[in-house]
C-alpha cells in the first residue's frame, strides 16, 4: 500500500491497483490451459472469446491534464475576485474563503471514492482566497505576484528535474520525518493563526507591512522546505501509483494533492519574497 506525507494522498484506499483482467490476480499470469484440455481458456470453452471489462488505468497525462484543470480554475476564479470583490469585503471573503476551503480538503480527505466535483469547488473556492491575499501584497508590493508565480513554478521545475535526474530515493524514514514535521508545522501554524486572532498581533508571523523580524523570516523558510519536500513525496507516489496500475479516477486525488501543496508553496514564497523587499 502507498503512502504519502501529503495528507491529500495519503487516503488508505488511494492508488490500490486498478481491478486485473477477468480471471488474473495481481502480480499473476491469466489462466491458461495446456492443449487438449478443456476449461476456462481452453479451446472447447465456451466463454474464451468472451470479453473482458478492464478498468481504465491512471497515466501520467491524466494527471498533468487534471492539475492543470484545478490550476487553471484556481486561477480563475483568482482573477475574478481580484477584480470584482470590493476592497470593503476583502478581509472577509479571505477568511471565509479560508474556512471553507479547508472544510472542502477535510471531506474530499476522507472520502473513500475521490469526487472530481469537490476537487474542482476547492480550486474555485482555494481561488478566492488567493485572488485576495495576492491583492492585498500586489497593492504593497507592486509585482511581488508575478514573481512570486515564477518562484513557485521555478521551484516545482527545479524538485522535479532534481527528483527525475538525480533519482531521488524516498524512503520510509524520509517520508515518516517529513509527515511529522509538516504535521506539526501545521499544528504550530493552527495554534499562531488563533493567537493571532485573540491578541491582535501576528505571532510568529510579520505583517504585511512593518518590520521583519528574523524568526518570521525562519518560518517561511521552513514552511517552504517542507513544501518541496512534500513535492518530492507526491512526485514519488504518483510515479508509483501509476506504475502498481491505479484507477483513472485517482488521477483527480493526485491532481488535488499536488495542486494543495502548490497553492501553500506559492503562499509562503509570497510571504518570504514581502519581507526580502522591505
Amino acid at each position: 500500500m502507498l503512502r504519502s506525507s501529503n495528507p491529500i494522498l495519503s487516503k488508505k484506499d488511494a492508488f490500490t491497483p486498478a481491478a486485473p483482467q477477468y480471471g488474473q490476480q495481481f502480480g499473476q499470469q491469466p489462466y491458461q490451459s495446456y492443449p487438449g484440455q478443456s476449461g476456462f481458456g481452453g479451446p472447447q470453452d465456451p466463454y474464451s472469446q468472451a470479453p473482458r471489462t478492464v478498468q481504465g488505468r491512471m497515466t501520467l497525462d491524466d494527471v498533468i491534464t487534471k492539475t492543470a484543470v484545478t490550476i487553471g480554475i484556481l486561477v480563475l476564479t483568482a482573477a475574478l475576485a481580484w477584480n470584482f470583490v470590493p476592497d470593503s469585503l476583502y478581509f472577509p471573503a479571505m477568511i471565509v474563503s479560508a474556512l471553507v476551503g479547508f472544510v472542502v480538503v477535510l471531506l474530499v480527505s476522507f472520502r473513500r471514492v475521490i469526487s472530481p466535483g469537490l476537487v474542482v469547488l476547492y480550486a474555485a473556492i482555494e481561488g478566492v482566497f488567493i485572488g485576495m491575499i495576492s491583492k492585498v501584497f500586489e497593492q504593497v508590493y507592486t509585482g511581488i505576484v508575478a514573481q512570486a508565480v515564477v518562484a513557485t513554478f521555478v521551484a516545482a521545475g527545479v524538485t522535479l528535474a532534481a527528483y527525475k535526474f538525480f533519482n531521488i530515493r524516498v524512503t520510509a524514514k524520509f517520508t515518516k520525518v517529513v509527515f511529522i514535521s509538516t504535521a506539526a508545522f501545521a499544528g504550530l501554524m493552527l495554534v499562531n493563526f488563533i493567537f493571532s486572532l485573540v491578541t491582535g498581533s501576528g505571532g510568529l508571523r510579520s505583517g504585511i507591512t512593518g518590520p521583519v523580524s528574523g524568526l518570521s523570516i525562519l518560518v517561511s523558510a521552513v514552511a517552504i522546505v517542507l513544501a518541496v519536500l512534500n513535492l518530492v513525496l507526491d512526485f514519488d507516489y504518483v510515479e508509483r501509483g501509476i506504475e502498481m496500475g491505479a484507477p483513472a479516477s485517482e488521477s483527480w486525488r493526485a491532481a488535488f494533492g499536488l495542486t494543495v501543496t502548490m497553492v501553500w508553496l506559492y503562499i509562503e514564497l509570497l510571504r518570504l519574497i514581502s519581507y526580502i523587499r522591505r
